[in-house]
């Protein structure tokens, strides 16, 4: 937990890590440790480092303190002007122009629990969690008036440390704030490789991984939302850490606007790591009194591996972060309508689609855009709330009530921060979008975006939107956002706080979602943001999961959901089911293989089940099944990562309940090679000492799989896609056969399991495994107990 010695040190203190300050004899408080636990004293003064005499091209900080130097201390607060060159994490300007600032200690406090943050999503206790702590540590810079309170949160079953500043202007001029960063962590070593998740639009969230050098490296974006570019993470790995082993550092914001995290490496081979608010195209004026909070940061230690790492992550995002209401909460498996019908849809198409749904065992109907306004493209409607009666003649009160008659719940898309120029909403009020007065705008999917620094558009979406929720009587929304931000001013902003807008637009938004979550706390949120263009741990404080992609193919999916996975559970991850061929690359991928991938996150489907074959109907019942009765392991249990498919042709992965007791393992294989070797798979988090029970999901091809070749195994000869082979593909289901035998948990893991071999193009029986291109398993592995021995002696003997 928190230690004060007394001596102006602090000990904060989880299951598996320390981290370690010092209040210097300057006044500057400096971190002396983070990282594996080490045993509490009575001082840690052995800890600090610095030179005994200042090296030659320093700056000393005061008389007073001889040689010391700031350039060469470890800060937890970094500022420009007296003597340290390295990249500051707080920077003002003061009315008479200066920019020094120099915060040395001036008081602390520590309290059990935690406080939330005004107007920002924080991390919170769990019920009836009494190990958290916060630390609270004053500095201030009395000849500026400034104050700074850093704020430590301590969840130690989790090995989280949570970190935010809060600047306060107790002087009596007003204050320019140009930087504030959530955190400033600095290193005694630089040997780390940093690895972040990085993409674009369908390619968001791979895996990059590059040791560090001299010098400065950072990731951003300048979008106005967290953005595919770079997720606002970052982890500091050992330069032999794996998945399973080694350290690893990481660090996560609470934050969903433009960001920035840097890692820096001093001449003097220091690392500093800080993460934040974008400085770029910011700024904010603080009055007398007045103060500003900064965004919270989650950061972690692990020395088991990046699996370590991403499961501190996963149990602190489930617990700490995910409403209350949804945590735990199995989610439903839906059909959205978009990919079967985009704009094309009217109340019969719909209802047609939601019948054969709930044939299948899908158990919520998401109607998706196109129902409001004149909205049959993209081009307007945008702003206007209210249902195209041409395509829905009964309004969304007639098709919700009609789909819940067929056993489905309904659900809705909307965008609500955007607007189109061709709508009611922006003919009355133009300047309720954000654009420039004398300059012609840029577009983004032929919409501008809502000024949500106004706050007569945020009190309008709060109205609208809380009418609409009612009168629909929705049980899910999703949240979409379709463009990056451009041409930044607002009309409600004075220009010398035009720098805000970024900032201001944020707090915006996060004042309705605060709204319609209390509004609406049975409501399930789906975050959207042309798929994962704002997949941050702050939306997920108001909205319990997130659309990981607009890229439905499951291979590319792999990567994304691979990625995503290295600071976020499962349970936050929408993926779906869509059609053949993919309308995102245009590949031909079997329907198991897509539901192999897409079982682990929340499953849904997107494609038009009025027209698929019998075959494949047949097949999603069985899929649906199957999910349902694994749906809280797949949704909740413990992810691990086993082989990386950006590292090979291959991937794997698995899911482990928290007690060790089941398992399902995904087996991904992106193409067939020729005279394959022998694989096997080594399952992780499993029990040593216990026995258990493994088998294959049973999967069925399609017979047409098999080409001509299918008359080497048929009684009947059919000609390829012939008349008589595509009406047997249809109605034959072709068993994949799959072993199942019993081993120990040990064997598993450190043996691991035999699989049978591939096809290598001399013949076939059922020993042999059909994988193909861009094929898949799925093993399932549970314990045996007791019980299930007694009961399996009972059988054989009645």
């Amino acid at each position: 937990m928190i230690h004060d010695t007394g001596k102006g040190e602090f000990h904060l203190s989880t299951q598996n890590t320390s981290y370690i300050m010092k209040v210097l004899v300057s006044g500057h408080l400096s971190t002396l440790y983070y990282g594996r636990r080490i045993r509490e004293k009575s001082d840690y003064i052995r800890l600090y480092r610095n030179f005994a005499l200042a090296p030659g091209g320093s700056t000393n900080y005061d008389e007073k303190t001889a040689h010391f130097t700031l350039d060469s201390t470890r800060l937890e607060a970094a500022s420009y002007g007296k003597g340290d060159y390295r990249e500051p994490s707080l920077s003002l300007l003061f009315e008479d122009g200066s920019r020094v600032l120099d915060c040395t200690y001036e008081s602390h406090r520590i309290y059990n629990g935690k406080e939330p943050l005004e107007g920002l999503p924080s991390s919170f206790p769990a019920d009836g969690e009494s190990d958290v702590q916060t630390l609270v540590i004053t500095l201030s810079d009395n000849l500026v008036g400034i104050k700074a309170e850093l704020s430590y949160s301590v969840f130690s079953e989790r090995d989280i440390i949570t970190r935010s500043i809060r600047l306060i202007n107790v002087g009596d001029s007003p204050v320019i704030t140009e930087k504030l960063m959530s955190f400033n962590l600095d290193f005694p070593r630089s040997n780390f490789d940093v690895i972040t998740l990085d993409g674009k639009w369908i390619r968001e969230r791979h895996v990059h991984r590059a040791p560090l050098r001299e010098g400065m490296f950072s990731i951003d974006s300048k979008k106005g939302v967290s953005s595919a570019n770079h997720n606002p993470f970052l982890c500091l790995a050992g330069e032999r850490t794996g998945e399973t082993e080694g350290e690893a550092y990481g660090f996560l914001l609470v934050y969903s606007g433009s960001h920035m995290a840097s890692a820096e490496v001093s001449p003097h081979d220091l690392l500093r790591v800080q993460m934040g608010i974008n400085p770029f195209d910011f700024s904010w004026r603080l009055e007398a009194g007045e103060s500003f909070q900064a965004p919270e940061s989650l950061l972690t230690w692990s020395n088991e591996g990046l699996n370590g790492m991403s499961r501190n992550f996963h149990d602190f995002i489930n617990h700490h972060i995910i409403p209350l209401r949804w945590q735990g909460v199995p989610r439903p498996v839906l059909l959205n309508n978009w990919e079967a019908t985009y704009f094309d849809f009217n109340e019969q198409k719909l209802l047609a689609l939601a019948g054969e749904a709930a044939k299948l065992g899908i158990e919520l109907f998401v109607l998706d855009d196109g129902w409001f306004g004149k909205r049959d493209d993209d081009t307007s409607s945008l702003g206007d709330w209210f249902e195209d009666k041409k395509k829905l003649p009964g309004g969304l009160e007639r098709l919700g009530s009609k789909i819940r008659k067929l056993g489905l719940e309904f659900g809705l898309w909307v965008e609500p921060e955007m607007v189109n120029e061709k709508s009611r909403l922006y003919e009355e009020h133009p300047d309720w979008a954000i654009k420039l007065p004398n300059r012609p705008p840029s577009k983004g999917r032929h919409q501008l975006m809502l000024d949500l620094a106004n706050d007569e558009v945020v009190e309008y979406l709060k109205t609208t939107l809380t009418d609409l929720f009612e009168r629909s009587g929705v049980s899910y929304v999703k949240w979409d956002m379709n463009r990056n931000l451009s041409d930044a001013y607002s009309a409600a902003l004075p220009p010398e706080r035009q720098k805000e807008l970024v900032h201001r637009y944020v707090l915006g938004l996060y004042a309705i979602l605060d709204h319609l979550k209390k509004r609406f706390p049975d409501i399930l949120f789906e975050s959207c943001a042309s798929g994962g263009n704002r997949f941050d741990a702050g939306m997920l404080y108001y909205m319990p999961q997130t659309w990981t992609s607009d890229n439905t193919d499951a291979i590319e999916r792999l990567d994304i959901q691979y990625g995503t996975s290295f600071a976020y559970p499962l349970s936050t991850m929408g993926a779906h089911v869509s059609g053949e061929p993919s309308h995102q690359v245009l590949r031909n991928t079997p329907i198991e293989t897509r539901f192999n991938t897409a079982a682990f996150g929340l499953l849904g489907y997107e494609l038009d089940v009025t027209k698929i074959n019998a075959f494949d109907k047949k097949v999603i019942t069985k899929q649906i099944e199957f999910y349902k009765e694994h749906r809280n392991l797949f949704q909740f249990g413990r992810f691990h990562r086993i082989e990386s498919p950006f590292d090979s042709n291959r991937t794997l992965w698995m899911v482990v309940s928290e007690d060790g007791s089941e398992a399902m393992v995904g087996d991904y294989q992106k193409l067939q090679k020729p005279n394959m070797g022998f694989e096997d798979i080594r399952p992780l988090g499993l029990k040593e000492d216990a026995l258990y029970a493994v088998g294959g999901r049973t999967q069925y091809l399609n017979i047409k799989a098999f080409g001509d070749l299918i008359n080497q195994i048929s009684p009947v000869k059919m000609k390829a896609d012939g008349v008589v082979h595509t009406m047997v593909s249809n109605h034959y289901m072709f068993e994949q056969k799959t072993d199942s035998f019993e081993a120990g948990g040990d064997e598993l893991m450190y043996a691991g399991y035999r699989l049978p071999n591939q096809f290598i193009g001399t013949g076939y029986n059922e020993q042999i495994r059909l994988v193909g291109d861009f094929g898949s398993r799925l093993y399932h592995i549970k314990e045996i107990t007791k019980e299930d021995k007694q009961n399996s002696i009972g059988s054989s003997e009645s």
